[in-house]
């Protein structure tokens, strides 16, 4: 009987047909007579949607939630319905008597093939194929360590529960969002397990710095001199103690300026300084070896690149190129018994990392006892990214990039810590203390494979050898320094990756990060898939490399909150569902048992949206009987009212979300004062695209008051001719070359003006709170940028900015900021600039 092998994809299936023998292909896949091997195209089969599993489904409505099926029905992917019969036709062979799944080797793998099994309906023997890499030696060894195929029972139950759980979770919330929230907007409400919580860490941040208020502390730095040289120091509070209330204190901050200056003048008429110091000798470790987590986290920090695109590169490394381990991993550490695959990889490494092999070799530092690196307690399927024993071929940039991190990181770990000398000074005056810190790398140690050697620090002139501490020392000068908190930073993807892994809490330590990961948002292979769903769908926008929330993200996030429904938003209680799911597949919890709690948190969701909470009085004074606005989950309400085919409306009413904008209650504020704001941006259209609008409070023929938006002469409304004929041509369009006129509220393309679909260029006269007037603009078409523009306000932070503005391509519109005001010069190594503890 011929063995049948399923791999993932085609290419897989190509290098496995050579491996066992250069099987010869047939049409779509090889056989032999010992062999017929064959892949599937990524999933071919998906869960059926509700409308598939009961017609009442078709209507979204909150009435038929929550939808919890009995059992799960399954159906081919249409655009592979060939494929899977193909499989089908394959697995049903009289001639095959064993199947063995060479899917890849994890959850999502074990998915992809038991499903297909589910559709084929086969009985026969099943195996599996669980490879650590694509090398023709691991290969062959899998092979030959085959596993049985129901001693995968606990990670298809694993993954089976977690597809289930995101239809259950993703598609109730989803469809109760959307009735409940999302249409007013004109869009669906895309609701995720794992990747709203995502969402909510990403919206919190950005509260957190709008919603900061810097405060101002004062520093005090004083220059002391030594006969060996100079030096700075900080000044340190007394007694200083930490304060949980007050996460911005540090030592060397004073909250008063009276007190700094008093403090200053103390120690400018103190006479010399008294000088001690402490010198230690202290040990760095390296950093444990990859995951793909934490490789997707440097190389965004490195390289700027993204989460999907360090996967997609450390996929192509293993599969096409055969140099890297299996790159879906939460792993990082090695088997007990991996030692001797260590050497042979080191030995088909580059000439480039050769001094660092030879090293490691010589002095016989592969130590399978070191826990660190050899821990079969730290690995589940999968251990740590690796090179593999395979002669390195020729690389693109970026795959070479990558390949040199993993490679350095893995020499890295075989080599000793590093060690600094480090000295702590104080320096004290009129008994005030300054500390002076420095810093000597003794042995790089590991250092040393990333280019570092002995001698690189921040380093302070010595004290005389010659003398008892304390010693004399000059006090030069001596400056009070006024300096104002900061917000934290916003995500870029490599910190939100670390927030997910460790479910928002910040966590430096390496060995309590290890700890919490199995309490992290999604998992290595799903993380980067999440984020990349959120930017698509329009929840997140990039800057740069930072992430912010879009306002429909925003709008989403506060919707959830205003109902209540954590499980949505809480990335702490996500991380015990994804805890859970691990439990799971390790088998310490039934899967019944699981799928009943997501059932319950389910039920949770659809019955708080069904129940919407009570409106609460807001600050705002209603334009209608002057009494507070009640606030709803969704608008800003009068308490009183207006007859409307003998139905009862509020009197005025506000939305919180207008053409998918977030309307904050501070435009809301403005909008009742003046009855109209703007023009904003932000807005999107149904299709998607971005526009900019006047909002209008305006008072209906039935006696109303309602929010329209008013694109005035910005041809941002629907298309059709803006009339022109009596604005002033101001310059020539950069797209198109027909004549740019200057309407009341935009300047204007006059192609656009006839018809919106003939040209896109156009934009309101008011940028982000400042009107751009007609010789800045006219200066933007001639040169292509203005002069520095002040007094930009953002609409996110609503800080103030300067600016100039940029023609970019397509006649798109940008912003260049003015540079930063550079840095003073460094100093001589001898004159140290302290370190704030």
């Amino acid at each position: 009987m011929k063995k049948l092998v399923i791999a993932e994809k085609p290419s897989v299936a190509g290098d496995l047909a050579k491996v066992l023998g250069r099987v010869p292909k047939t049409g779509d896949f090889y056989e032999n007579d010992e062999w017929v091997i064959s892949s599937a195209l990524g999933h071919l089969v998906e869960l059926k949607m509700p409308q598939e599993i009961d017609k009442a489904y078709s209507k979204w409505t909150l009435d038929n939630l929550p939808i919890i099926p009995k059992t799960f029905g399954t159906k081919p992917v249409e655009k592979t319905k060939k494929k899977l019969q193909e499989l089908k036709k394959l697995m049903k062979r009289p001639d095959v008597g064993t199947i063995i799944n060479a899917c890849d080797a994890g959850r999502e793998g074990e998915l992809i093939f038991t499903l297909i099994l589910d559709q084929a309906k086969v009985k026969k023997d099943i195996k599996r194929l669980w490879m650590m890499s694509m090398t023709p030696d691991a290969i062959r060894r899998a092979f030959e360590q085959l596993r049985e195929g129901d001693s995968m029972q606990n990670l298809q139950d694993a993954a089976r529960s977690r597809q289930e759980a995101d239809w259950l979770v993703g598609l109730n919330a989803t469809r109760g969002a959307t009735v409940t929230f999302g249409r007013r907007g004109g869009t669906a409400a895309n609701v995720g397990r794992v990747q709203t919580p995502t969402l909510a860490m990403v919206c919190d941040r950005e509260k957190e710095i709008r919603n900061f208020v810097p405060r101002s502390y004062w520093e005090i730095i004083a220059d002391f001199s030594l006969e060996t040289g100079t030096y700075k120091g900080t000044y340190q509070r007394p007694g200083f103690k930490k304060d949980e209330t007050n996460p911005h204190d540090r030592v060397s901050r004073i909250w008063e300026k009276p007190d700094a200056e008093r403090i200053a003048e103390e120690v400018r008429n103190g006479g010399e300084a008294s000088v001690t110091e402490k010198k230690k000798r202290s040990k760095q470790a390296a950093p444990r070896l990859y995951d793909l987590t934490t490789l997707q986290r440097e190389a965004n920090n490195r390289y700027g690149f993204s989460a999907a695109n360090t996967l997609s590169i450390a996929q192509a490394l293993y599969e096409r190129h055969k140099m890297l381990t299996y790159p879906r991993t939460d792993s990082r550490a090695l088997p007990e018994d991996y030692g001797s695959s260590c050497r042979d990889a080191m030995a088909q490494l580059p000439d480039t990392y050769k001094p660092h092999v030879d090293y490691i070799l010589s002095e016989n530092r592969i130590d399978p006892k070191d826990k660190r690196v050899f821990n079969n307690k730290k690995i589940s399927d999968h251990f740590a990214i690796i090179p593999t024993d395979q002669k390195p071929r020729s690389l693109n940039d970026a795959e070479q990039k990558i390949y040199d991190m993993v490679v350095r990181r893995f020499l890295a770990v075989f080599h000793p810590p590093a060690e600094y000398d480090v000295t702590t000074r104080e320096s004290v005056v009129a008994g005030h203390t300054f500390r002076t810190d420095g810093k000597v790398l003794a042995e790089p140690g590991w250092l040393a494979v990333y280019g570092k050697s002995t001698g690189a620090a921040d380093t302070i002139p010595a004290l005389p050898k010659d003398q008892e501490q304390p010693v004399p020392a000059g006090v030069d000068s001596v400056e009070v320094k006024e300096d104002q908190t900061r917000p934290p930073p916003r995500y870029s993807e490599a910190t939100l990756l670390s927030a997910m892994e460790n479910a928002g809490k910040q966590v430096e330590d390496d060995d309590l990060a290890e700890a919490m990961r199995e309490r992290g948002l999604g998992t290595p292979a799903t993380r980067a898939g999440i984020l990349d769903n959120l930017v698509h769908q329009k929840y997140l926008e990039k800057d740069g490399k930072e992430l912010l929330p879009s306002p429909k993200g925003e709008a989403l996030i506060d919707f959830l909150r205003t109902f209540d429904i954590e499980h949505l938003t809480s990335p702490a209680l996500t991380g015990e569902w994804e805890y859970r799911l691990k439990q799971v597949e390790e088998g310490h919890l039934d899967r019944k048992e699981f799928m009943k709690g997501i059932e319950d948190i389910t039920r949770q969701i659809t019955d708080a949206l069904k129940n919407p909470p009570p409106p609460i009085e807001s600050s705002l004074k209603s334009i209608t009987n002057d009494e507070n606005l009640q606030e709803t989950f969704k608008a800003y309400v009068s308490t009183d009212t207006v007859s409307v085919n003998n139905r009862k409306i509020p009197a005025l009413q506000v939305n919180k979300v207008i053409g998918n904008r977030a309307i904050t209650e501070e435009e809301v504020a403005e909008l009742l004062e003046k009855k109209q704001i703007g023009p904003l941006d932000g807005f999107r259209s149904k299709m998607g695209k971005a526009f900019s609008a006047i909002l209008k409070l305006v008072q209906k023929d039935n006696g109303s008051w309602r929010v329209e938006l008013d694109f005035g002469d910005s041809g941002d409304g629907e298309a059709g001719e803006v009339d022109i004929s009596n604005a002033e041509v101001v310059g020539e369009c950069p797209i198109c070359g027909a004549p740019v006129h200057e309407a009341p509220n935009a300047y204007i393309c006059a192609e656009r003006a006839k018809d919106r679909d003939n040209c896109d260029f156009q934009f309101g006269r008011n940028i982000l709170g400042k009107t751009i007037e007609r010789p800045v603009f006219q200066k933007l078409l001639t040169d292509g940028k203005t002069d520095l523009v002040e007094g930009f306000r953002s609409n996110r932070t609503k800080r103030k900015f300067d600016a100039f503005l940029v023609l970019k391509e397509k006649g798109k519109l940008g912003f260049e900021f003015p540079p930063r005001p550079a840095k003073k010069a460094a100093k001589k190594a001898t004159k140290k600039q302290a370190k704030s503890s």
